[in-house]
This record gives C-alpha cells, structure tokens and sequence, in this order.
C-alpha cells in the first residue's frame, strides 16, 4: 500500500506514520506537512503543502489511502484564519481525493464534533454530531462532518472512515500541547507529583483520554482494514478530577461551574492563556464515548490506559519534551516563551 499522511508531523500524525512503517503491508508513506521535519522514518518521503493553498491532487495521485489528520488549533482570536485551514482546508483534501482517484478517506474527526450529551452512560456513533457552537475547534470539527455526509454520497466507490478520538497524549506532545493550551506562563517543571497543590473539581468534568500510539493504531488498522463509518477511539476508565489529583499527589477543590469558565475566560481576554473559553464549556458538555464498535469491527484494543496517557504527558510537561519537528518542538527555554508572548498568545497560528 502507498499511504498518504496529511499532517504527518504532529501529536497523531507522528505517531501513525511510526504505526504505519511498521506494516510490512504499507510499502510507502508520504507525509505532508507545512513545514518539513529533520525527523526521519523508514520508507517515508516527506513533500511541503499547505492544505489551504497546496496542489493536494498531485501527491495525493497513485496513493491507496489518505489519512487526513492536519488541524490548526490556533490561533483562538483569528477564527477566520482556523475556518480556512480547517473547514475550507479539509474540502481541499477531500476534492483532491477524488480528483486522484483513492479509494480510501480516514478522517481526523474527533469526540468534539458530538452534540452535548450524557456524562453517566456512553454514547454510540449514531450520536448527533452537531458540536458545541460556542467553540470554534466543535464548530468546525461539526462542519467538516457535514461536508463528508455529502461527499460519501456523491462519490459512493470511496470508502471513507470517521476517527472520533477523545484527548491524545503523549510525551513527545507534552510541550506543543503547553504552547496551545496552556500558553507561556504555566511553569513545567512543577508539573509533577506532590508539587500540585489541588486540581479544581468542575461538575460535568469527565474525560476520555487515550495514548498517541493507541490512536495511531487505530488508523493503522482503519487504513490497512476495509472498513466504513465512524469510530469512537479511547482507553478505559474515564477520568474524573479525582483521577487527576491522584496521578498528581494533589487534592481536589470543588469549584462551581460558572467560577472556573469565568476565571478561564478572564485568562484569555487578559492574553494569559491561549485556549478560548468555549473550550472549556465544550469539554463539560460532550458526552461520554462507547467504544465497542471499534473493538469489535476494527479489532482495536488499546495497550495504554487512561491513567498512563495523562502520566506520559505529565512526565513530558516536566521534562521539556519534544521531537525534531515544527509542531513538536521541545522546550526551547526563556528565549522561545517570550516569542510565544510575542505572538499574542493566542493571536498566530
């Protein structure tokens, strides 16, 4: 198989083009990424493209699959700019996989693209995905789900694929997930065991995490296997705040609902952070995934649970990790945050 990547060099991308070198199924990989890596993998070539503005069609033609996983999370204060990468981007990548001609489209959907739903029971692909209008990342992953409705029914011999994915963590992450979220000011190298002091208890705080590795093993066999539709992808349990303090050593502080989506938006207004206020709203309002299907049709099984997902991200918080490229570049120190306060945190993709 000839598979293309789109979005190769981040937090998923990297993680299935690793899965994927290791199919002795898989002859040839090539990733597409914006800005190309010093990483290097066996049997993969590497070709610069934008999703909104690159000749897709051209590296898409001759390949097996594509894997669309490129996403712009920031920047929060410029939603015209994501709305471009991300919606009109993914039709770019759509488009060119017909044009090409490959028989095989798996998305990077996500557990966000789920309209608001129930916390104390899972629910199943059929969920609606209608995403929480308030935040751009629901809104758009929503959008693009409406796009591929029509795309399935208009070139039916394509077989496209869903990856609904809770959070992804892992070490190699940790950095690029502090410069999205949590922006310059958040100290590192505190974040670890018994240095915490509490972790804030938010009603309707449940999440459903899994590892890089486990996700891109799921697209390994979405890719490889002929299957169709949607797939709710994440490790048991799901974590509550209690989970957290207990990986942290810390206590949990029961914080009113509307007390901490005030004090997150005040961060934001004031630059502090970069994640938007909807973001929290959205992560206390989508519903908590069934992940049957996937074990049963996909044969998937996750080898991390929840608990070490959120370890390898703690650990690689602490210690400044990163790999060699762009969207993953580790620590850089003083110098490389007072450029991230530069960019308006949360003002530059």
């Amino acid at each position: 198989m000839r598979v293309v990547v789109v979005g190769a060099t981040g937090n998923v991308g990297t993680s299935v083009v690793r899965a994927l070198a290791a199919d002795r199924d898989v002859t040839s990989i090539v990733g597409v990424a914006r800005r190309l890596p010093g990483w290097r993998v066996e049997r993969t070539d590497w070709r610069q493209a934008d999703v909104a503005t690159g000749d897709l069609t051209r590296i898409f033609d001759g390949a097996d699959a594509v894997v669309h996983l490129a996403w712009l999370f920031q920047p929060t204060r410029d939603p015209a700019t994501t709305w471009r990468a991300n919606v009109l981007g993914s039709m770019r990548v759509f488009r060119a996989v017909a044009e090409a001609g490959v028989p095989a489209l798996i998305h990077a959907s996500s557990v966000a693209a789920y309209s608001p739903g129930p916390k104390d029971r899972p629910v199943e692909e059929s969920w609606p995905t209608h995403g929480w209008p308030e935040a751009a990342y629901g809104r758009e992953k929503a959008y693009v789900e409406r796009v591929l409705d029509v795309f399935e029914h208009d070139h039916r011999n394509i077989r496209v694929v869903r990856m609904r994915p809770g959070f992804i963590f892992q070490r190699e992450a940790a950095t690029e997930q502090r410069r999205l979220f949590a922006g310059p000011f958040l100290p590192s190298r505190l974040i670890r065991a018994g240095r915490v002091p509490f972790v804030p208890d938010i009603p309707g705080l449940r999440m459903q995490v899994l590892h890089a590795a486990d996700a891109a093993e799921a697209y390994r066999l979405a890719v490889t296997r002929p299957v169709r539709g949607a797939f709710n992808i994440a490790a048991e349990p799901v974590l509550d705040a209690h989970d957290l303090a207990n990986l942290l050593g810390a206590r949990t502080v029961p914080v009113p609902r509307g007390l901490a989506k005030a004090a997150v938006a005040a961060g934001w207004h004031l630059r502090l952070v970069p994640a938007a206020p909807g973001l929290l709203e959205m992560a206390l309002r989508i519903p908590v995934m069934k992940i049957e299907r996937a074990k049963e049709v996909l044969g998937w099984r996750p080898r991390h649970s929840a608990q070490e997902a959120v370890r390898a991200l703690l650990d690689g918080l602490h210690e400044g990790a990163g790999m060699d490229t762009a969207p993953l570049a580790p620590e850089g120190g003083p110098v490389a945050r007072v450029r991230e306060l530069a960019t308006g945190i949360g003002g530059r993709p």
